[in-house]
């Protein structure tokens, strides 16, 4: 005899609603600039014994070129994320209980910004020089090759001329660093070099200052005196280093540190050799904290 107990039976389907994941598409703006203004350019002293310095210039042999530019790495390209593997269930996951995958996207843009934090306030101004030769230091850092100069730092130009008598060459371009741990301090540019920019102009690491030509002295750049007159060897507080050396000096060794900070080779002739004069008080001792 059958029960109306046994007689009810029911037969149960179970669906599981389908979970559409996806992943939006961030993109970065960038932007740029430099405020020009046109004021009148000033001249600048004799640079002392450079004709003689320069007659003894070491060799630009074809061992001695050593080029500066580094391939960028080739970034890996982002993993697919794994796709989820289909499967029965005895009972629908709540959506609320999924972790959320980070895209690509949002990782690309955390990664960037910790590779920049620390470097972003300077850049390498030599970066697009082509066939760049990494030279001796003396009362600054020599270089040959040619291609545009950009600014370091966001600074105020103080001197651009091309007919200074006193560098070989002529070009003389200073700037006053207005950010970043060498704030206040001036930089100067000199001698194959044709100045971009104007006193009283703006500048930021992303400004030209200047074109480098393939010149028989090629460029020397470092720190400069307060008043951008000269450069800072030949104050008394640095030890009053000429161009006739001895070389190489202990402020453009400190400045030459700064541009391998920023990714410039350090000077294969000199880099690592004992220095003459002194470091004054105000200038940063390490830019470590630059290298990226």
């Amino acid at each position: 005899m059958i029960t109306a107990a046994a007689a009810v039976a029911a037969a149960v389907v179970f669906g599981l609603p389908a979970v559409h994941g996806g992943t939006a598409a961030n993109s970065g703006q960038t932007a740029g600039g430099a405020v020009a203004d046109s004021l009148a350019g000033n001249t600048v002293g004799q640079h002392p014994g450079t004709e003689a310095a320069k007659s003894s210039r070491l060799s630009k042999s074809g061992t001695a070129r050593r080029s500066a530019s580094k391939t960028p790495a080739k970034s890996s390209p982002a993993k697919s994320p794994a796709k989820a593997t289909a499967g029965k269930t005895s009972a629908p996951k709540s959506p609320a209980k999924a972790s959320p995958a980070k895209t690509p996207a949002a990782t690309t843009r955390h990664a960037a910004k910790a590779r920049t934090a620390s470097t972003a306030v300077y850049l390498n101004p030599l970066r697009k020089i082509s066939g760049l030769m990494v030279e001796r230091i003396d009362m600054g850092a020599d270089f040959g090759g040619s291609g545009p100069v950009y600014a370091i730092g966001d600074g105020v130009i103080t001197n651009a001329t091309a007919d200074s008598p006193g560098w070989p060459g002529g070009g003389w371009i200073t700037y006053q660093l207005t950010d970043g741990p060498a704030k206040g301090l001036v930089v100067y540019l000199a001698e194959d070099v044709t100045p971009t920019v104007q006193v009283g102009q703006h500048v930021t690491p992303n400004t030209v200052i200047a074109n480098m030509y393939n010149g028989s002295a090629g460029i020397e750049t470092g720190w400069a005196m307060s008043d951008g007159s000269s450069a800072e060897s030949q104050l008394p507080a640095a030890g009053g280093i000429s161009g006739g050396g001895p070389f190489p000096t202990a402020v453009g060794k400190n400045f030459a540190e700064l541009l391998n900070a920023l990714g410039v080779p350090l000077s294969p002739f000199n880099g690592t050799a004992a220095t003459y004069g002194v470091v004054p008080a105000g200038y940063p001792s390490s830019y470590s904290s630059l290298k990226s």
